[in-house]
């Protein structure tokens, strides 16, 4: 062998190597078995039974970086079906492991399957929870932290540690009782607590003068809630994945399925200080505590809680959301600057307006959009659609904007194509908040508005700097526009975070196609997918 030919092989073996160093450290696979059993927790201080994950309530913490690999293996014992969705993450071009039942099958009792997607080109605060029936009021949720890239920066200095709070509502019931009243056509009854951890009291220490992170997600049911730390500010550092303007609160509003990032400096004298989450818009205030606890504190909590804003001002959360905003100079998990894509000179190519309600449809309690309650059929709509399986689902089968149709049931799908970049306005005619979900994207809130949208709505769009989130609040008798760009091909769930509101039909899929299939659109059909309903028989 000639010494050009052995140098060429040795430096194409040095890149080689070279490479899949860079692909281990940077895109690594975490691999994870986890076990879903009946369990015993204490949440609001009495035995009740819990779902568990791996014995864990909540579930473990799932800790990532950019573009890590995850492989799976969930082992299903209840005596239900269920499933995972990874709420925020985008699953792109993998609308197969979104884990909601318009897309997986779920997995039967003494089961398991495996999910495997990768948290492409994400930072940021998110959770998991069960999509399939009432379990999620049960527990198996928990925290999904993805840490940016070692050669990626942060808009403000390291932390020298980070709590996750998982702040929710809590019911006393069993879920299977929960869902039999929402079977029989009435609404959830008023919470009974709220936790902090699955805790009605857990504590969270740290160094005098030191500057430590909180990542605080609602993964309740159906409240609001406001977070405060007593004598405490809260700068706001990231939101759903996006590095926001960094501004400083006395408390904070978390609605339904969303989450934020703050630091917190513990800049006070040395003891102990209370941790607050309480209702927001209730007649009763729940409240949850838990501790601040200095390392070199002698002195435990003490005095009266620290005030939050008035229960049922609305007029003040409304103030806070609009002052949260992208930070455009700063780049989120890729080097670019979240400010060089400029959505608001994009021309929107299909709109809806979305309008829920809460008829009743044959003397029960329902939840529609545009008129329609969706029901879910035995066969996935992404199965369904994958096989060209007939009689699941129809592409007209909502209207594009309310026009005052009947209520009924249906199988709501919204068709779009892949690339349109589009508006959606939530329109809340109802008395209560609204908290609306997309899988697979997050999305610019371009807008807030009180009484019906119209046209000339869009004069107040903020297009600009508006934040991207996957979770947007609506208030009372108000809208609240979105701009979604439809890069991610697949059929995904835009719903109620709200889960009766959810469970009872406020919910519909949007179809992102395009007729040419490609690997560079989408994935192929995993090889152990689930197959159910209409789809059993069927190869993948």
């Amino acid at each position: 062998m000639g010494r050009p030919v052995m140098l060429y092989l040795v430096c194409a073996i040095l890149a080689f190597w070279s490479s899949g160093s860079l692909v281990t450290a940077e895109d690594a696979y975490r691999y994870y078995t986890w076990t879903v059993t009946y369990g015993t927790a204490s949440p609001l201080g009495f035995s009740q039974q819990v779902i568990l994950i791996n014995g864990q309530f909540p579930g473990p913490k799932l800790d990532l970086v950019t573009n890590d690999n995850v492989i799976l293996n969930l082992i299903n014992k209840l005596d239900q079906p269920f499933l995972l969705t990874w709420n925020g993450i985008k699953q792109r071009k993998n609308s197969w492991q979104d884990g909601v039942l318009g897309t997986n099958c779920p997995v039967p009792p003494n089961s398991n399957y495996t999910y495997k997607f990768q948290a492409k080109d994400q930072i940021g605060s998110y959770t998991y929870f069960p999509s399939t029936l009432l379990h999620k009021t049960a527990g198996a949720f928990g925290a999904l932290n993805i840490w940016q890239r070692s050669v990626i920066s942060i808009p403000y200095p390291k932390p020298v540690g980070d709590f996750t709070l998982l702040i929710g509502d809590w019911y006393k019931y069993n879920h299977k009782v929960l869902q039999q009243r929402l079977d029989a056509g009435k609404n959830l009854p008023f919470p009974d607590g709220v936790v902090i951890n699955g805790q009605a009291h857990p504590s969270f220490g740290g160094d005098q003068g030191k500057t430590y992170m909180f990542r605080i997600s609602n993964v309740g049911f159906k409240t609001s809630l406001n977070f405060r730390i007593q004598n405490h500010k809260l700068k706001l550092v990231e939101v759903e994945g996006s590095h926001v303007i960094q501004n400083t609160y006395d408390s904070l509003d978390v609605h339904v399925g969303q989450s934020a990032t703050v630091l917190v400096t513990f800049d006070q004298p040395p003891k102990d200080y209370y941790i607050v989450a309480s209702t927001r818009f209730t007649e009763q205030v729940l409240t949850a505590t838990a501790v601040l606890h200095y390392t070199n504190s002698r002195t435990a909590v003490s005095g009266p809680l620290p005030a939050g804003p008035a229960p049922k001002d609305v007029q003040w959360s409304l103030n806070q959301a609009k002052t949260l905003r992208w930070n455009l100079t700063a780049n989120a998990a890729r080097p670019n600057p979240q400010g060089s894509f400029h959505y608001g000179k994009i021309s929107v190519t299909k709109r809806f307006v979305l309008a829920n309600s809460a008829p009743l449809i044959n003397g029960k309690q329902r939840f529609a959009v545009n008129g329609v309650s969706y029901v879910n059929p035995d066969t996935p709509l992404k199965l369904a659609d994958h096989f060209n399986i007939p009689g699941v689902f129809g592409l007209n089968s909502i209207e594009s904007s309310p026009s005052g149709v009947s209520p009924h049931y249906g199988v709501s799908v919204l068709s779009t194509s892949l690339h349109d970049f589009i508006e959606i306005v939530f329109q809340n005619n109802e008395r209560s908040l609204q908290s609306w979900h997309l899988d697979g994207y997050d999305f610019w809130v371009v807008g807030y508005g009180a009484g019906q949208w119209t046209q000339a709505s869009r004069a107040t769009y903020n297009l600009e700097d508006a934040l991207t989130r996957h979770t947007a609040q609506v208030y009372p008798n108000s809208w609240t526009a979105i701009l979604v760009s439809l890069d991610n091909q697949g059929i995904w769930n835009l719903r109620s975070a709200i889960w009766e509101k959810q469970y009872l039909g406020q919910q519909v899929y949007l179809r992102v196609y395009t007729p040419t299939r490609s690997l560079a659109n989408e994935y192929d059909i995993p090889t152990n997918v689930l197959l159910c309903g209409k789809a059993v028989g069927k190869h993948p």
